[in-house]
């Protein structure tokens, strides 16, 4: 089943193409078994990554095409592509001046969770996000992995069945972003995951599928094993090297 399906997508600013004519199939497993794809887009800074997810996640309207999300469309149906998603942007989503279980509480609110429901989700991810110790803390004072672990959290309050990460561990040093991976490795299978990323061994290291853009295009979409292959080599930071710098589309 696919969970996204972009046809013949472009995003024009003024005279430059942001995304150029994107065409991208990503599956679903079974709705009831919860089984999901983690598919990263990978590529140099600007080549349309952000661009792209704000488009999949009605954060903004392409300019000609259209997208699927779960059957609906972004462009004629947003409000119920919008229950189906959580977003995790590039851009701090906690408030600072919050406590971490005030950020919690103020999603629940949104999306009019009771009193009762409401303690039981933050409990369920408190857990689930180790966050019980930094729970009565200002957001903005945790540190940036950690602010990123409660942005995610905030995503997954809705139960979506998507979940967009654009950038995640953009700023963090080795040690949070490994363990930022541990986090996000711990919803594979459970769910479909949109990730973009310029970290080649990031893309590597989580992904079931990786698409790589440059320029606003998608070049090439596969496994790391069959994008090696495709460039004739063993080395995923060498496939990479050699996609982009080809720049045809294949």
């Amino acid at each position: 089943m696919q969970a996204i399906k972009t046809m013949e997508l472009v995003k024009q600013y003024k005279t430059l193409t942001a995304v150029d004519r994107l065409y991208l199939d990503i599956q679903q497993g079974e709705l009831f078994s919860l089984l999901g794809e983690l598919f990263s887009l990978l590529g140099v800074n600007g080549a349309g990554k952000t661009t792209t997810i704000k488009m999949l996640s009605c954060l903004t309207k392409p300019t000609s095409g259209d997208i699927l999300v779960g059957g609906y469309s972004t462009t004629k149906e947003p409000e119920q592509v919008k229950r189906l998603i959580g977003v995790s942007p590039q851009e701090t989503a906690v408030a600072p001046n919050l406590s971490v279980k005030e950020n919690l509480e103020l999603i629940c609110g949104i999306h009019s969770f009771s009193k009762g429901k409401t303690e039981e989700k933050i409990r369920e991810l408190s857990g689930q996000f180790a966050l019980d110790t930094v729970l009565k803390r200002k957001a903005g004072k945790l540190s940036g992995g950690w602010q990123r672990r409660v942005s995610i959290a905030m995503a997954l309050i809705s139960e979506p069945q998507i979940l967009f990460l654009d950038e995640p561990t953009l700023g963090l040093d080795v040690i949070a972003r490994h363990e930022l991976w541990e986090t996000i490795r711990s919803l594979k299978g459970k769910i479909t995951i949109i990730l973009t990323t310029h970290y080649m061994e990031e893309a590597e290291a989580l992904s079931d599928r990786i698409g790589i853009m440059k320029s606003g295009k998608l070049l090439a979409v596969g496994t790391v094993e069959e994008l090696n292959a495709l460039a004739g080599t063993n080395d995923f930071e060498t496939a990479f090297v050699s996609i982009v710098k080809e720049d045809t589309v294949v």
